[in-house]
């Protein structure tokens, strides 16, 4: 009712200014299809499944990883329904929902014990306020990062309680540097992955043997924050310099801490795996309860990490799948795709193929492009500005993606299922009306 108000007295307003309304011109047929659409509006989801056709793999406005279909049937299943979250089917007793997955976890990744927190932030926190609360943390300088969402790395190790000691300079960190700063009140060695950024040129960083080497003789916890949580060699695709979580765990590294929804490919999370004398200490601290994860986060993750269990992620997790899609499949693609959507355009607009590079995004990889076809499209009467906006307008909002004066679609990041939805799209957004 409060909709229809709203709208009579529009209509009424603008009566009486003298500029008749346009609704009102169009009679009772206009003013229901105007109704209909605020109605419309009004009970949509806040929420709403998009077409990302960006070729931004981990795009973080949209969400970062797309689940695999095991994952999302997995979802489904434990989402309506009770569930063992904390109940123990073998002897009917309750139990520690945080035990759930890490047999899985210790098989992933090689490791002795392993938690799930709701974030790779929250696992970083943790750490550091179980393991050097009131003591001096060791860390060089250039990896004192900030990642999206303004997460410091100084900040957190001051709200976490632990001292910042910061060694050598933002370009060059040696093993010395690290030792010499050891003292009495030293708690923990933190190495950090730059996820998104590098530094090159007169740069040096210690081989991680080292640190492990260094953790040893001294006896101090290494720490390792891995960022985007890489449970796959990725450089046959052309994703490197980004560490694979196992090898770190294999090195010798005490605890390591990383995201589960970038390039692992599953749901928002934080993994934190190691030795199990710090991951115990770790789940003993009371601040894990306000960290940690519901149902809908074990079940989706629980059959993510199926996928490499059973050695099939590349095939089956969508982010793997997407990195590792060879240019000529997406080449092909598209001009299949352009083919169809010529036949839709008006006179005035066209689609062409252009070579470019798509993206991981989500804060990982920030210098690996992966070769791709783009699709350009264009049209005389609006410009990328107003393409843009009209495909977001379109249900399902399709985004895409506007450089050097085009609107661009990248199909690395579409699924087949969402063509025929991004083609109906694009017609009826470059429509003449």
């Amino acid at each position: 009712m409060s909709e229809i108000q709203k709208l009579l007295q529009e209509i009424r307003s603008s009566i009486r200014a003298g500029d008749p309304s346009p609704i009102a011109a169009g009679g009772a047929g206009a003013l229901e299809a105007v109704l209909d659409e605020r109605l419309r509006a009004r009970i949509r989801p806040a929420l709403r499944a998009v077409i990302n056709a960006t070729g931004v793999i981990l795009h973080t406005n949209l969400g970062r990883a797309p689940l695999s279909p095991a994952a999302q049937e997995n979802l489904s299943a434990v989402s309506g329904m009770y569930t063992n979250l904390e109940y123990d089917l073998n002897t009917g007793e309750r139990w520690h929902r945080d035990l759930l997955l890490e047999s899985a976890l210790r098989e992933v990744l090689g490791c002795e014990a392993a938690a799930v927190v709701n974030n790779n932030a929250a696992a970083v926190y943790l750490i550091l306020n179980t393991l050097a609360n009131g003591r001096e943390v060791v860390v060089s300088r250039g990896e004192l990062i900030e990642i999206g969402g303004s997460f410091r790395i100084p900040d957190i190790l001051a709200r976490s309680g632990a001292i910042l000691c910061e060694v050598g300079t933002t370009n060059k960190t040696r093993l010395e540097d690290y030792e010499s700063a050891i003292g009495p009140n030293t708690a923990l060695l933190l190495r950090v992955h730059p996820s998104n950024y590098r530094i090159r040129g007169f740069t040096h960083r210690p081989e991680l043997r080292e640190m492990v080497d260094l953790s040893r003789r001294r006896q101090i916890p290494l720490a390792e924050d891995l960022g985007s949580g890489c449970l796959q060699d990725l450089r046959p695709y052309g994703i490197s310099g980004e560490p694979v979580a196992r090898e770190s765990v294999a090195a010798g590294v005490d605890v390591v801490c990383f995201s589960a929804d970038k390039l692992l490919g599953g749901p928002q999370a934080g993994i934190i795996a190691g030795a199990r004398q710090w991951i115990d200490l770790i789940r003993k601290n009371p601040l894990m309860r306000t960290y940690r994860v519901e149902k809908l986060i074990y079940g989706a993750l629980e059959a993510t990490l199926a996928s490499y269990r059973t050695g099939r992620a590349l095939e089956e997790i969508p982010v793997l799948r997407m990195i590792s899609m060879k240019p000529e499949e997406i080449r092909a693609r598209s001009r299949r795709f352009v083919r169809k959507l010529k036949a839709r355009l008006p006179k005035d607009a066209c689609a062409r193929l252009l070579d470019g590079n798509s993206v991981v995004g989500g804060g990982s990889c920030p210098d690996c492009d992966l070769p791709t076809t783009l699709i350009a499209i264009e049209s005389g009467r609006l410009g990328p500005s107003a393409i843009e906006a009209r495909m977001r307008a379109q249900n399902p909002p399709v985004i895409v993606r506007v450089e050097a004066d085009m609107a661009l679609v990248d199909l690395r990041t579409v699924f087949p299922s969402q063509e025929a939805p991004l083609l109906d799209g694009l017609a009826r957004a470059l429509a003449e009306n």
